[in-house]
């Protein structure tokens, strides 16, 4: 996931693919703990699309708070 794909997205939606990407990210835990994880790049691909969900949905929740204020 890119980070111009995010930054299309509204905290909603940001919140729901957080959501999404954790239980993907747990997934992936236990089947690399049972030796079935065939990717193992996946586990790093997820790991910086999480730090991307929150990053911008955290710039976005300060620019929405500095409009306001």
């Amino acid at each position: 996931m890119k980070a111009s794909e995010v930054r299309e997205l509204s905290l909603d939606q940001l919140e729901d693919q957080l959501l999404k990407l954790k239980k993907e990210q747990f997934n992936l835990r236990f089947q690399k703990a049972s030796g079935q994880l065939e990717n193992v790049a996946r586990v790093r691909q997820v790991r910086r699309d999480i730090a991307r969900v929150k990053t911008i949905a955290r710039q976005k929740a300060a620019g929405s708070a500095k409009a306001e204020g």
